[in-house]
């Protein structure tokens, strides 16, 4: 059977009822990452968002389930086998994933941004001062090899430093982790040398000596960028409208809460998260004039200009609004 034959065929398999009239699923499984720019997850989660939301939609008896991935790769998977029906994670990802399914049953589409924040990648060897300088003795940290948000950054980065045909120089070296197994490593002392991660995993970095910065995405696209978004599966949102329609405003009034008080969701980013940092970190990376939260999309045809020429996806989208669902097409994005 061909590739888009098995994917329609999943699509029925995995969203029940796809051909025909049923009630919309009782149970919804959610996917995020471990960081900041999570946090609208973080805060739909502890504060009911999305069973509220569902409630006023004639859903009063959803269950939403929060499970935790490391990467892209692991979202993606997750979401083609029906294990979540919402996958949180950076622009490469879904970008990819809209690629490999258009056309298909499962075609794959953004629901929304929830953040547009820099990332850095951090380096603890005084020898490096520039791309040319890693060698095969430095392994580089990021959340997945090949499709997270950050490898595709370092190959732009590799291209702006090093030149068009040495954009995958640096490939070798990287190796997946998530983003506190990244830091561990990198502090361990062993062969990873540089991390290339998020808030607030790179300031914690930062704040050991010998860490010092190599690399900001902003620098490398010389504007403000979508860092994480929300995608989902055609079937599942056809299938489900009532619910789809709960998650969007569920997640709009998560990011309208950060934006309101950012000191309280600095508070809850630190007891939900638990990793190493505090409230007084936190919330001065919400208040970085760089670091908004935001459901519209920013600079996503940047990302799939870079993917098209670079032939990581088969064609280049017209718009950015191809990558999301008519709910986001009012917005000014770009």
């Amino acid at each position: 059977m061909r590739r888009r034959e098995v994917l329609a065929a999943a699509a029925a398999a995995l969203v029940p009822g796809i051909g025909g009239a049923r009630a919309e699923i009782g149970e919804v499984r959610i996917a995020r990452q471990p960081s900041l720019g999570h946090l609208p997850l973080m805060i739909m989660e502890e504060q009911g968002l999305l069973q509220k939301a569902a409630a006023a939609r004639g859903l009063p008896s959803l269950v939403p389930r929060y499970v935790t991935l490391a990467g892209g790769a692991a979202m993606n998977d997750a979401l083609l086998s029906g294990s979540i029906q919402f996958a949180a994670g950076g622009v490469p990802p879904l970008v990819l994933l809209w690629s490999k399914t258009e056309g298909t049953g499962l075609a794959v589409k953004g629901v929304a941004a929830m953040n547009a924040m820099p990332l850095l990648m951090n380096t603890r060897n005084p020898a490096i001062r520039s791309l040319a300088d890693f060698s095969d003795r430095d392994k580089i940290a990021l959340p997945a090899v090949k499709v997270s948000v950050q490898a595709m950054f370092l190959q732009m980065a590799a291209e702006k430093e090093l030149g068009e045909a040495r954009r995958h120089d640096l490939d070798r070296l990287t190796v997946t982790l998530s983003h506190p197994d990244g830091m561990a490593a990198l502090l361990s002392g062993g062969e990873v040398t540089a991390h290339f991660t998020a808030a607030p995993i790179q300031e914690l970095e930062l704040r050991h000596p010998g860490i010092r910065t190599l690399l900001n995405t902003y620098d490398i696209l010389g504007e403000p960028s979508t860092f994480n978004v929300v995608w989902a599966s055609s079937a599942f949102v056809e299938a489900n409208p009532l619910l789809y329609a709960a998650f969007t405003a569920a997640l709009d009034e998560a990011v309208g809460a950060i934006n309101a008080d950012r000191r309280a969701a600095a508070a809850s980013y630190v007891r939900l998260a638990r990793d190493a940092s505090d409230v007084g970190l936190i919330a001065q990376i919400l208040d970085d004039p760089q670091v908004r939260f935001t459901t519209t999309p920013q600079a996503i045809g940047r990302y799939a200009d870079f993917m098209a020429r670079t032939k990581t996806i088969r064609r280049r989208p017209g718009s950015w609004k191809d990558l999301f669902f008519a709910n986001l097409h009012d917005r000014p994005g770009s």
